[in-house]
């Protein structure tokens, strides 16, 4: 199949921008619990109409220092209340937000305000205005700027306390669907960040036909009101998509600025969200860390059968929602019921105990994976999509999950595949093109469809299949062409591999670096009573390194021996965001690590 579309679920909004759902859900249901917030340790529930009123004091404090409608703010901050605040109070006076990562350096911070140019900055705490005081000088239209840990919300409230309502609500009414909402820059992978220009009408098309489409995400199912522990950065579109979704959905919105597991496990347990979003990164750390208690307690033997009893009821069951089998078998529900006793039910745990769904994006989830996470009660809906498609293009519908796959086009979306293999998109949520880049939007936006460089296929029901990046795709000096995307997706199923990155690129074969997830590595040299030992020392290990070579045979055996990784070398250190080696949405910045280990690759050419 060269094109796939499906019609839009909810039709397009004619006027008004993000910001009127705060106002028209508080004068409905003033006394419904909208956000949580996060205080002294605790959860407090926050209303429709409270959330309204701290929306409007915002607003009106914005409008006291300055800031008028059509104006760029920047906002550089982790995952946490004040964001989402912000924002909703920016787009009310008809501003626009532009997020920053906060582990950007000064010259990113520097490059994104002058290009957008912003007339005042959010910071988060005092490191980040040190980082802007570094560039301030070279940045003479930033005039205002706020701290939040300085108490910047109640100073600007206090500040707009003598401007009237009608004020806020006349910028408010002037808002339209084709306004500009933000400009979010790209990761960068490849060079100079770009600015793409999305409106609230993309936003809005997008993440309602989200909630339409995708019901069982934005509803628990029970009497306990859908909600979700938003972790993932605001900076990227993902994140800021699903915080548009969950507050027009009415679902319960709280923030945790972390990652880590100390500190997001715990949190998940007091939220206890209804659904999740992440990348595969998250769920695959949420896998390993099961499979390694159960190694600690000598239980990985029944920890490994219960995978193996997940995937295969899993994959009866897809068979048959495809019509293509009669579900799983007797004594296979028995089994699977046995297990989700003894260790399904402690996964759900580790994401508040409440979780029966999930959203799945940045980059592509392995298909094994996706159907333990199925078989153990937990749901992923897997989806695709860029900055420049306002987040999800595609997604896996509910009842018809296709693991291994993104899904099909959001409704409302097109999707076709160009002779060259290319996946085009086109709909309302495509954006307007780059800020101050009429080149490059060209170059994006040809012929009514968006250009995204990825490659892929359609099968004959619709569902798309990422195959890897455009830019990304090997030639080897005999000429074979591959991606990289499938054997490092492969590598990186073993327990011990963080990431993989394979080179082949005008050699004669294929080779591969490796870095180490340190935790399990750590937990790893326990339970073999190996003293724990320095990276240098490791990375030399016999035995790490034969578990390491049968993470590589195992890819290997997805592809011809033409294409298969012949050497590897197991490195010393991680791919960081801070090294400039990953983005901060964990894309690997190929170019940057094959210039930084450039020593190690041509020793695995010269033996």
């Amino acid at each position: 199949m060269r094109e796939f579309s499906l019609p839009a679920l909810v039709p397009a909004t004619l006027a008004g921008g993000l910001a009127d759902v705060v106002f028209e859900t508080a004068a409905q249901a003033p006394d419904d619990v909208r956000l949580g917030r996060k205080e002294d340790g605790r959860w407090r529930d926050v209303t429709a109409a409270e959330f309204r009123d701290e929306v409007m004091a915002l607003a009106k404090g914005l409008l006291a220092h300055g800031v008028r409608f059509g104006d760029r703010v920047g906002i550089m901050s982790r995952t946490r209340y004040e964001w989402t605040l912000f924002d909703f109070a920016l787009w009310t006076v008809g501003a626009q937000p532009v997020p920053v990562y906060p582990s950007s350096s000064a010259e990113q911070l520097r490059w994104i305000l002058h290009d957008t140019g912003a007339v005042g900055c959010v910071l988060e705490h005092e490191d980040h205005a040190m980082t802007l005081g570094s560039v301030i000088d070279r940045l003479p239209a930033v005039t205002r700027v706020w701290q939040l840990d300085s108490g910047a919300v109640k100073q600007l409230v206090a500040d707009g306390e003598r401007i009237s309502e009608d004020v806020v609500h006349r910028h408010r009414l002037a808002v339209t669907p084709d306004a500009v909402a933000t400009v979010i820059y790209t990761s960068g992978t490849t060079g100079r960040p770009r600015g793409c220009v999305l409106t609230h009408g993309n936003f809005m098309c997008q993440t309602d036909n989200l909630i339409a489409g995708w019901r069982p995400v934005f509803d628990s199912g029970t009497s306990a009101q859908p909600s979700v522990l938003l972790f993932l950065p605001l900076a990227h579109v993902f994140g800021r998509m699903i915080q548009v979704a969950t507050v027009r959905a009415g679902a319960r919105l709280g923030h945790q600025p972390e990652m880590t597991a100390a500190e997001l496990l715990p949190d998940l347990a007091l939220f206890r969200p209804t659904f999740v979003l992440a990348v595969p990164y998250v769920f695959e750390k949420v896998f390993n860390s099961a499979r390694d208690k159960a190694e600690e307690a000598g239980h990985l033997g029944v920890f490994d059968k219960a995978v193996d009893v997940a995937v295969r009821f899993a994959e009866a069951r897809e068979r048959r929602a495809l019509g293509t089998g009669p579900g799983p078998s007797a004594a296979l529900r028995v089994l699977h019921r046995v297990y989700d006793r003894m260790v399904y039910a402690r996964v759900r745990e580790a994401l508040g105990g409440r979780v029966r769904n999930a959203v799945s994006g940045g980059s592509t989830m392995g298909r094994r994976l996706g159907l333990f996470l199925e078989g153990a009660g937990v749901t992923v809906y897997e989806g695709y999509g860029l900055t420049e498609s306002t987040s999800a293009a595609t997604a896996n519908p509910p009842g018809r999950v296709r693991y291994g796959t993104v899904g099909h086009p959001v409704p409302g979306t097109a999707v076709r595949i160009s002779d060259e293999g290319e996946i085009l998109l086109r709909g309302p949520a495509v954006f307007s093109g780059y800020l101050g880049d009429s080149e490059a939007t060209a170059q994006a936006l040809r012929d009514g469809w968006l250009y995204t460089g990825d490659l892929g296929f359609l099968d004959e029901h619709g569902y798309l299949t990422i195959t890897g990046r455009k830019k990304e795709i090997i030639v080897t000096t005999s000429g074979k062409n591959l991606s990289p995307a499938v054997l490092e997706e492969r590598v990186r199923e073993h327990p011990l591999v963080e990431h993989c990155l394979v080179i082949g690129n005008d050699r004669p074969y294929v080779t591969a670096l490796v870095t180490l997830d340190t935790e399990a590595t750590a937990q790893w040299l326990r339970l073999r009573g190996k003293a724990e030992a320095g990276l240098q020392e490791l990375v030399r290990d016999p035995d790490l390194e034969t578990e390491v070579r049968r993470a590589v045979s195992a890819a290997n055996t997805r592809v011809s021996r033409a294409e298969s990784i012949r050497s590897f070398r197991v490195l010393a250190a991680s791919f960081t965001e801070e090294r400039g080696l990953v983005t901060p949405s964990r894309k690997l910045r190929r170019r940057a690590v094959e210039e930084a280990y450039a020593a190690e690759i041509e020793a695995m050419y010269r033996r």
